[in-house]
């Protein structure tokens, strides 16, 4: 009798009693997506989407303002991610959540978060400012990460998942673009991954040269750039 000894079927072993297969039996779904100057094909067998900070601390109207930049991604996002979960692509929520002593964070992790007013305001897991956003609803299969640093992949589960999923291409959605979006890409593309960054599902409140700046980085040093409109285009025309 055939078994399989894995947390996702995209990286599994097959068993019987006296055999074990280690090849992995995935068929790539190749999808082609124009990306600034170059068309770019992507395996959605391999890809994952990473969502980043879309939390109540930087996206909720009270926080962000009713039409603050860091609620612009969430239009998109609510298009976009029924298509990629239709085509089997894992959502990947990486969010703030921190321990509420905060014995993992540094004094220089800390100090961005502090408050002139009212002392330290770091985002505590399971607090009101660490849920996601009203408005982005997160599928039953979808996979939540938390994070402690600007970028998702220090001292967090976040790098084994994705490997554990065969995943070697990553979308990029979130805020803030110039700081937790574009840290956790460049670590992903130091790490060796592909990065991809959905720029109409990605914000920032900091000032638009910021904006300009990540986006020159990223499309010459670190990725590449596209709209979630041609990810969705190319989902429709390579189905």
């Amino acid at each position: 009798m055939m078994t399989t000894l894995g947390t996702d079927k995209r990286n599994a072993w097959s068993l019987t009693a006296d055999r074990v297969d280690l090849t992995r039996r995935r068929q790539p779904r190749p999808i082609t997506v124009r990306c600034g100057e170059h068309s770019v094909t992507m395996d959605l067998a391999a890809t994952a989407l990473v969502i980043i900070d879309m939390q109540n601390a930087f996206c909720h109207p009270d926080k962000a303002g009713s039409d603050g930049p860091a609620r612009d991604p969430i239009a998109p996002l609510q298009k976009l991610m029924p298509e990629l979960r239709r085509a089997e692509v894992p959502v990947v929520w990486v969010n703030w959540g921190n321990r509420a002593d905060g014995l993992n964070l540094a004094p220089m992790v800390r100090f961005p978060f502090r408050d002139d007013l009212d002392g330290e305001s770091f985002i505590v897991k399971d607090g009101f400012d660490a849920a996601i956003v009203d408005g982005l609803d997160v599928g039953n299969d979808d996979i939540m990460v938390d994070k402690y640093r600007m970028s998702g992949f220090w001292d967090s589960q976040l790098d084994s998942i994705l490997r554990n999923l065969g995943v070697s291409t990553l979308l990029f959605a979130g805020v803030n673009l110039d700081q937790c979006v574009l840290t956790t890409l460049t670590d992903a593309s130091f790490l060796g991954y592909d990065c991809v960054l959905l720029e109409d599902c990605a914000a920032t409140s900091s000032p638009d040269f910021c904006t300009r700046a990540a986006l020159w980085n990223i499309e010459r040093c670190f990725g590449f750039v596209t709209a979630s409109g041609d990810v969705l285009k190319g989902l429709t025309s390579d189905a």
